[in-house]
């Protein structure tokens, strides 16, 4: 027996450790393919704090309080209970009395070591029956784990289950040999297995205990094993992997890949838009374009779902999920290594499903569907059923591509899936990376599109408007704005630049939004300044649709005109203005303090500048639904909340107007779902599930809220569309508004200050101040006679 038991474990263990090592070197092969990543040793004593905070805190994962706990249980077992498995080899090799030495007997260890192991069995069985309880069988294309590779996640649990179950009888047995009559501190919790095996005599517990030794080590090796042989096995590999990624990361003190894009770079260096080489990678065309770090997000993957559970897309029923296109683009970069690997010589004599797995084109081409739109299939979706692979290009005999377009494109880069993620990939980067290549290199992106650069190339602003109209949205104030290079020659001169953004330029609904502020700016005695026709884009919808070049062009002219101008602050009333020039024009050279609008405000009343006043009981002085005892629910901003942490500032706004009673819808705060617009969503249409507005739209008025309250003029668009539409079926209250909480504050405060003026509330996303020429952002389709009924598109 004992012989037998020495072999088997010897050549497992042996042939484990062997194809291991081999699979790990592979693995780091394929990640060094990628192209260089800059910025990711930086600040080296805080990353180690950052990478002991996410493992051995768990604080990625302690936003799931059950999951988190039964996972660190397990994660602390894989570790901790390693000494085990040593034992169980020193027991077949010395015999079934061995132990560990000096720590062996120590009960602190022994008790230390049931306890683990009974908790991890605790934990991985909890586990299991979430995984159970969230399975695609019972709740379909809503499951977490949908597209999951079931029999890898099945194959680890039952390992776990396996080992922590042996570890457990072998301490049983240990005891009955060690004539151990009742409870002891050294047996804590195997007592009942030390009590069932004590009838047995000693030869008989000594051949269990080498049978059962034998067994945890086989279970262990063949775990081994089978990850060796499969690399893209990321359930598995995440335990090794993961450590890396987290240290690794774009933001060393732990903060999530959002807010700004990291600055375009070929080959590790920075690109000069000006003047390009001839051989500059723009964004990624090729998965080996991708940086290191990208195939090591990739690799990383563990295919919990935590990512696709809050994607917007995924959760109309479009085909991205984060999830399955990390698992893909992983697939397909360990598929072509070889490929990559090899001389071009020795490239012929590959395999055949490796030739065509080099020459696979990475993002299929939009083509026109029948009503003449773009983006739609031309075959359909892949072997997984969820239209990320097998994109067809139709009947030319070309390669199939591997990424749809309408997987590419349906990203809305809300960061949910970077936020959601407790092994921080960085999604969103990897989608932009793509969409540059598309746009820049390929020439190939959503018709819809051309109007959006259109626009921004020519006049400064994505509905192609003249910039003379920029200042339009002032006309009725009644109190001049200074204007940069009239009123005023210097920022310098004033407190804050009050950047007005295109939307609060020439949207009618923002237009209400840039009134309120600069009133409240002017009740409360802040001096500002605005540029004017000075102004023009920030850049935000050319970058997030990939269009670099662009995006360049209107930010140096924007850094160049604000340095010119000497500003230092600068307050901004949209959010991706707000992300733009607070964050991304500092890679540009621009060192600016900005705050969002909700920011201020808020500040403004904490100070006393600004008063709110409770209206009456019949609502003397309310705009619309101003009456007291009035409900509101706030929408969080992508761009202001989870890619700027900009959360508490607008709910205190809320929460300090006197007679409102605030409701939270269920997905707020970092789990807010997303209105539709971002990553240049808002210039194209949805042709594909329903739409994002629309579900959004639907949490809203399930809170029974009278008004919608936002902080952004491109969720403000979105939610009056779906209100619209919602009080058009009967589904939602006519009543009912969407409206920005400058609005609200500034309904309150004219109170105390001035005799109530006309509403500015945007009831069911109609305009009470429209204007001949201006245009909304969006409108819907069907009012427009549109065929296809989807509802929003870009005019």
């Amino acid at each position: 027996m004992r012989v037998a038991a020495i072999v088997i474990s010897t050549v497992i263990t042996l042939v484990a450790i062997a194809l291991v090592a081999r699979t790990a070197a592979a693995m780091v092969g394929v990640i060094r393919l990628g192209q260089p990543a800059v910025g990711r040793t930086d600040r080296p004593g805080q990353r180690w704090l950052t990478l002991l905070r996410e493992t051995i805190g768990h604080s990625r994962l302690a936003k799931w309080r059950l999951v988190g706990v039964a996972h660190w249980f397990v994660f602390v077992g894989f570790g901790a209970l390693f000494f085990t498995l040593v034992t169980a080899y020193g027991q077949i090799y010395a015999g079934p009395e061995w132990a560990l030495p000096l720590i062996g007997h120590w009960w602190p260890y022994e008790a230390a070591s049931e306890v683990i192991a009974f908790l991890t069995l605790v934990a991985i069985l909890t586990l299991m029956v979430i995984r159970q309880v969230a399975h695609p069988r019972r709740r379909g294309r809503g499951s977490r784990f949908a597209g999951s590779k079931f029999w890898q996640a099945y194959y680890v649990e039952w390992t776990i289950v396996a080992i922590a179950v042996c570890i457990l009888v072998l301490r049983g047995l240990e005891g009955a040999l060690a004539g151990q009559r009742g409870w002891s501190i050294h047996y804590p919790l195997s007592v009942p297995l030390v009590a069932g095996f004590t009838g047995m005599s000693a030869g008989a517990i000594g051949t269990a205990i080498l049978a059962v030794a034998t067994v945890k080590i086989v279970v262990s090796m063949a775990w081994f094993l089978v990850i060796a042989l499969n690399a893209t096995m990321g359930v598995a590999w995440h335990r090794f992997s993961a450590f890396f990624n987290v240290w690794f990361k774009r933001e060393a003190d732990g903060g999530t890949a959002l807010g700004p894009l990291p600055p375009m770079r070929s080959r590790g260096e920075p690109i000069d838009f000006e003047d390009p080489g001839e051989d500059d990678i723009f964004g990624v065309g090729a998965v080996e374009e991708f940086t290191w770090k990208g195939l090591l997000d990739f690799t990383t993957c563990t295919e919990c779902g935590r990512c696709q559970s809050q994607c917007p897309a995924w959760n109309t029923g479009k085909p991205l999920s984060p999830k399955l296109l990390v698992t893909t683009l992983r697939d397909h970069a360990y598929a072509k290594a070889p490929y990559l690997q090899a001389d071009e010589e020795a490239r012929a004599s590959l395999p055949d499903a490796v030739r065509a797995e080099g020459e696979r084109p990475l993002v299929g081409p939009t083509t026109a569907s029948a009503d003449g739109a773009t983006g739609g299939p031309a075959t359909g979706h892949g072997p997984s059923g969820h239209g990320i692979t097998g994109y067809g290009v139709a009947g030319d005999g070309s390669a199939t591509a591997l990424i749809d377009p309408d997987v590419l494109w349906g990203c809305t880069t809300c960061g949910a899936c970077v936020e959601q993620c407790p092994v921080d990939i960085e999604h969103v980067d990897h989608v932009m990376d793509m969409r540059r290549h598309q746009v820049l290199v390929e020439s190939e992106f959503p018709s819809e599109l051309n109007q959006l650069f259109r626009g921004l190339e020519n006049k400064g602003n994505p509905w192609n408007m003249n910039p003379s109209a920029r200042l339009d949205w002032a006309k009725d104030l009644p109190f001049e704005v200074p204007v940069l290079g009239g009123d005023v020659e210097s920022l310098g001169e004033v407190e804050y630049l009050f950047w007005v953004g295109c939307a609060g330029a020439y949207d009618d609904r923002a237009k209400r939004t840039t009134r309120a502020v600069a009133e409240l700016l002017h009740i409360a005695g802040v001096s500002f300044a605005v540029l004017g026709e000075a102004e023009t884009c920030s850049g935000d919808p050319a970058r997030r649709a990939g269009n670099e070049f662009v995006y360049q062009m209107l930010a140096q002219q924007n850094v160049e005109t604000l340095k010119e101008a000497g500003a230092t602050k600068a307050v901004v009333t949209c959010a991706h203005c707000f992300n733009t020039i607070k964050n991304e024009y500092r890679h540009l050279g621009l060192e600016l303090e900005v705050v969002h609008h909700t920011q201020l405000l808020n500040r403004l009343v904490r100070e006393k500048k600004l008063t709110p006043v409770a209206a009456d009981a019949g609502g003397n002085g309310s705009a619309g639904n101003g009456s007291a005892g009035r409900a509101i629910t706030y929408h969080d901003p992508c761009y202001l909340g989870r890619h700027n942490q900009v959360y508490e500032p607008p709910r205190e706004l809320l929460g300090a107007l006197p007679g409102v009673e605030v409701r939270e819808m269920p997905r707020s705060g970092k789990e807010s779902f997303c209105c539709g617009a971002g990553g240049a969503r808002m210039w194209m249409e949805e042709r594909i599930g329903s739409r994002v507005n629309l579900n959004r739209t639907e949490e809203a008025v399930a809170t029974g809220a009278d008004q919608i309250a936002t902080g952004c003029p491109f969720c403000k668009t979105m939610l009056s569309d779906g209100l619209t539409q919602k009080q058009s079926e009967g589904a939602a209250r006519d009543e009912v508004e969407v409206i920005d909480v400058a609005q609200l504050l500034l309904e309150s405060v004219r109170r105390g200050t001035l005799a109530p003026r006309a509403a500015d509330g945007d009831r069911g996303g109609e305009d009470a101040h429209e204007q001949p020429g201006d245009q909304n952002i969006h409108q819907a389709s069907q009012a427009d006679g549109g065929a296809d009924g989807e509802g929003v598109t870009s005019r």
